[in-house]
């Protein structure tokens, strides 16, 4: 229906007598782009003329008008038609005088940002008889633009003393976009600038933190067409960080957890060995005791294998000792392995003992 309606505009107006230039539609000198502010209404103002007639409109006049909105990817989109002496339109969209008047200015209310675009005004001009008196289009480029919605601020970092912190402000929606700037209020007032201010992302870098520069500091986000704002509270501490504190924690326990598993492992180290001699000495066969004959002095006072009783079957043959060594009568000073082995001795470790008895 709309490409019909602009195909017929069109031909009226390549078909239309000489006469016709005379017509002409206008629009506002320099006006050629309209801004306008979501949520207000705008006037996108048109009107016609015949050269060398009155400005107001005819009795003869026979008015066919047409808006539409262009918008770049989507089709054309009708906002409002004149036809027959009948109107009909988009909601928020009407035309500013009644009919019958050669200014026909389109009256937009409750803008939306999609609202802008292209609008182009097409006017035909009949008389009575149905004769094209004129045609004519022309298009007014409209820009709604939007305030900055609340930002939202943020602290990222630990403000500790000495520390870097980052104040963040970020709106979720603005056209154009918005600019940022900070400033402190409390206890004193104080502006930032760049370099420590980006004004495009609204991140504010403070580095090397004093207790000075704890207060409430306040973002405002601004455009062409309003501002809003946030703001965000600093307090630099001067103690460890939660961070630190419950880094250290968890390293003491897990220090202590190590020291006792070492404690174990070496106890149980320590303590198998010990369970291997018991089992040894609870299975083990017990020593043979070489019998000794009566009358026979075994161990010496002194707690030493020095002195054994001779008797007929441990006593050397005679002819046996050596030239110079004089026949033992009681005692012998010491027994060869050997021989003790041969008649069936085990030889036994005796501990010392010292003139009092104690144990060396």
């Amino acid at each position: 229906m709309v490409s019909l309606l602009q195909v017929l505009f069109l031909g009226l107006s390549t078909f239309a007598p000489a006469s016709c230039a005379q017509f002409q539609l206008h629009v506002p000198s320099g006006r050629d782009r309209v801004l306008a502010v979501e949520g207000d209404e705008v006037v996108l103002p048109a009107w016609y003329t015949f050269q060398g007639e009155a400005a107001s409109a005819q009795p003869w006049e026979t008015l066919t008008l047409m808006w539409f909105l262009e918008q770049e990817g989507q089709d054309l989109k009708q906002v409002l038609a004149h036809i027959n002496g009948a109107t009909t339109s988009q909601d928020g969209a009407s035309l500013v005088y009644p009919r019958p008047s050669r200014n026909v200015s389109l009256r937009l209310q409750g803008l939306r940002e999609k609202d802008s675009g292209s609008y182009r005004c097409s006017v035909n001009v009949q008389d009575k008889q149905g004769t094209s008196r004129g045609h004519d289009s022309k298009t007014l480029k409209l820009d709604v633009w939007v305030p900055p919605a609340p930002p939202s601020c943020h602290l990222l970092g630990a403000p500790r003393v000495g520390t870097n912190v980052t104040l963040s402000c970020k709106s979720p929606r603005s056209k154009p976009a918005a600019l940022y700037q900070w400033e402190r209020l409390q206890p004193s007032v104080e502006v930032f600038f760049a370099p420590v201010l980006d004004a495009i992302s609204g991140l504010l870098s403070l580095r090397n933190l004093s207790s000075s520069m704890s207060g409430v500091y306040i973002c405002k986000a601004s455009n062409r067409v309003g501002s809003a704002s946030c703001n965000v509270t600093l307090e630099v501490s001067t103690g460890p960080g939660a961070a630190v504190v419950a880094g250290a924690v968890v390293g003491t326990l897990v220090g202590l957890g190590l020291l006792a598993g070492l404690v174990l492992l070496y106890r149980r180290q320590g303590k198998v060995p010990e369970e291997v001699a018991n089992d040894i000495k609870e299975d083990a066969t017990a020593p043979r005791t070489l019998p000794w004959p009566k009358g026979s002095d075994t161990i010496s006072k002194n707690g030493t294998l020095s002195s054994v009783t001779s008797s007929p079957a441990l006593r050397p043959p005679h002819g046996s000792s050596r030239l110079g060594a004089s026949t033992p009568t009681r005692s012998l000073g010491w027994v060869s392995p050997s021989a003790l082995s041969r008649k069936g001795a085990v030889p036994v470790m005796v501990p010392a003992q010292n003139q009092a008895g104690s144990l060396v």
